[in-house]
């Protein structure tokens, strides 16, 4: 399996001001990650708050620069100072956010907020556009008869399906996914989830997924970077990390995890699935 994105000695240091009771500082948010992923396959990033798994996050999605390091993704460096990468790499990595009632336009159509990557970043003509849209509504769930509407008109699962939909515009090969599901209800993250795996094997997509939630992890990750205090305190395989986590504070995370959330969220997943193919049959 080829390697999608990789990152060795990832860095982030914020500068902040000095102010009347004290002088500036230096914050340190990440400390020399390294980390990579094979095409295909998830890894996800879990820690508390304040970690630095989200600022990892926003650095691989080429949002924000890394303080130092060297980023690849699909074999290619990227300039981790640059704060505006080209097309072609802006291409091959997209983001879902944590909110889907903030990260769509309420001014726009959910047409046009489908189609705005490609009006940015391609030359296709605007029927081939919308052609295109309205395939990828159906991707993800929905229909052409939902491309005109505005997006106070949808669920917030609903929502989240069409961010992802968004996200999937231009043929990424890698989707960095912040706390995708955790605003949803739990009937609905499991079927964001099993939409995520759908796409996943239709596209042989690679996954960056953020997460606070270890049930949610431990459904859909095959490798896992444990992060405390801006260092990957340990990595490995789901089913490694699990059964047998050698750090204290990973023990002390996982320890915290019910089972039984896990395997709701299994269950909720399998009866929706069998209920399509009853349906299809």
């Amino acid at each position: 399996m080829s390697i999608v994105v990789e990152g060795r000695g990832i860095t982030r240091h914020y500068h902040v001001p000095g102010g009347l009771f004290g002088g500036a500082k230096t914050v340190q948010a990440l400390k020399g990650i390294d980390f990579a992923v094979e095409r295909g396959k998830t890894l996800a990033i879990v820690g508390e708050s304040g970690s630095g798994k989200s600022t990892l996050a926003r650095i691989i999605a080429l949002i924000d620069p890394a303080s130092g390091g060297e980023l690849k993704i699909d074999g290619q460096p990227v300039d981790i100072a640059k704060r505006r990468p080209g097309t072609d790499m802006r291409s091959k990595v997209q983001m879902v956010f944590q909110n889907p009632y903030g990260s769509l336009n309420p001014r726009q159509k959910v047409g046009d907020v489908l189609m705005e990557p490609l009006v940015i970043n391609t030359g296709m003509p605007a029927s081939e556009r919308r052609e295109r849209a309205e395939a990828m509504l159906v991707k993800v769930g929905l229909g052409p008869e939902h491309f005109n509407r505005y997006p106070h008109m949808f669920s917030g699962g609903q929502r989240q399906r069409i961010a992802i939909a968004r996200a999937l515009m231009l043929n990424p090969a890698l989707l960095v996914l912040d706390e995708p599901v955790s605003a949803l209800d739990l009937s609905v993250q499991a079927q964001v989830l099993n939409l995520l795996r759908d796409l996943q094997e239709e596209f042989e997509l690679t996954y960056v997924f953020v997460s606070h939630d270890l049930s949610v992890v431990r459904y859909i990750a095959d490798d896992v970077m444990v992060i405390s205090k801006g260092e990957a305190v340990e990595q490995g395989t789901r089913e490694e990390l699990f059964a047998d986590p050698k750090h204290a504070y990973t023990r002390q995370l996982f320890a915290a995890t019910p089972i039984t959330d896990v395997d709701a969220i299994r269950a909720r997943v399998e009866r929706r699935k069998a209920a399509r193919q009853a349906a299809t049959a």
